[in-house]
């Protein structure tokens, strides 16, 4: 930023460190502010600060310093630094033993498929819907009926999955569900939409999307909350109907949100929760819901092959952070707002 101002003028602003424009000459002072300045005027903000970054250190990085057990023999009675390192059957040193164990495993080479199988349906199914429910809501004229649809909307965010799975077993068990007795009254033959390998899919993911649609769409309901109105004023006097503004208006406004979070989704497209598919999975249907999360519950906490499963977790992360920068990287050569 430039101004014009007379000899005296660009002296006094010279003299206060401020940019100024000297007849046809650019001159640009570069202001410095010192942390000890910053610190002494907002110093309250910095204690605050403290708060998270303490947090951060203790329960993020950490532990960490555990990660190389994924390299070394683990035993119980040892530091992680004294552990001895991973060997191979021949007694040889290999420190990528355990990574190749894993590989080798066909239980860890199915959960990981499964794992990719499940996250992908639940993006490509489950994404969009809140985008499509906040669309929906932002278009509702009648204020009261559209708090009661968001309340009944967020309502099964705060269920856990233990009780999703229990009302689920009411709704969809094979004998004596709720919708498999219609299915018989009307009849329709028993759908096992439990006990079969893609029902079972179906269930999943219609489970997942039902639990977390509402609560998801709260971000795109504040983005479209902070589009321009005016812009959707121009379009009515140019004749726009409700859905060319909503295709030409809203989506676009909250395209940069849309963007971020597809690209954090991205992240965890080898990640997931522990609970959902570890409620949900019975031994019918073991081989299609056995993820990596219950696969190194299983291997690591019940079976104590910690160095297995922490070399497992460790490929997890790698892919996901691979993902992520690669999702970034991608958004920000097509000319969006990454979220870096």
């Amino acid at each position: 930023m430039y101004i014009k101002c007379d000899k005296k003028g660009f002296e006094m602003a010279k003299s206060k460190e401020q940019p100024v424009q000297n007849g046809e000459t650019k001159i640009k002072v570069k202001t410095r502010i010192s942390f000890k300045s910053s610190f002494r005027k907002y110093w309250q903000l910095y204690l605050l600060l403290l708060i998270p970054i303490v947090y951060f250190i203790v329960f993020k990085y950490g532990p960490m310093e555990y990660i190389i057990t994924a390299f070394k023999k683990y035993k119980i009675n040892a530091s992680v630094w004294d552990m001895e390192w991973a060997m191979d059957k021949k007694k040889n040193t290999d420190i990528l033993f355990y990574f190749k164990q894993a590989f080798q495993d066909n239980q860890f080479m199915r959960a990981l498929r499964n794992t990719v199988l499940l996250n992908v349906l639940d993006l490509l199914i489950g994404f969009p819907a809140p985008i499509i429910f906040a669309l929906i809501l932002n278009e509702l004229v009648f204020t009261r009926f559209k708090k009661v649809v968001q309340t009944i909307a967020y309502m099964p965010h705060f269920l856990s999955w233990v009780i999703i799975y229990s009302l689920s077993l009411r709704i969809f068990a094979t004998d004596d569900g709720l919708l498999n007795l219609l299915f018989n009254k009307i009849g329709i033959d028993s759908v096992p939409f439990l006990g079969d390998k893609v029902w079972w899919v179906v269930t999943y993911i219609f489970l997942g999307v039902w639990q977390n649609f509402g609560w998801g769409s709260i971000v795109y309901l504040a983005a479209i909350a902070g589009i321009n109105t005016e812009l959707y004023e121009a379009a009515s006097v140019d004749g726009a109907g409700r859905f060319k503004k909503m295709w030409h208006i809203t989506l676009p406004g909250i395209k940069p949100t849309i963007v971020v979070l597809l690209i954090m989704n991205l992240g965890n497209i080898l990640g997931g929760g522990f609970d959902r598919p570890f409620a949900m999975q019975n031994n019918l249907v073991l081989e299609t819901a056995e993820v990596i999360s219950t696969y190194v519950y299983k291997k690591g906490v019940l079976g104590a092959q910690y160095s297995l499963t922490t070399a497992v977790g460790l490929f997890q992360s790698v892919v996901g952070v691979f993902f992520l920068l690669m999702a970034n990287f991608i958004s920000r050569k097509l000319g969006e707002r990454g979220i870096w």
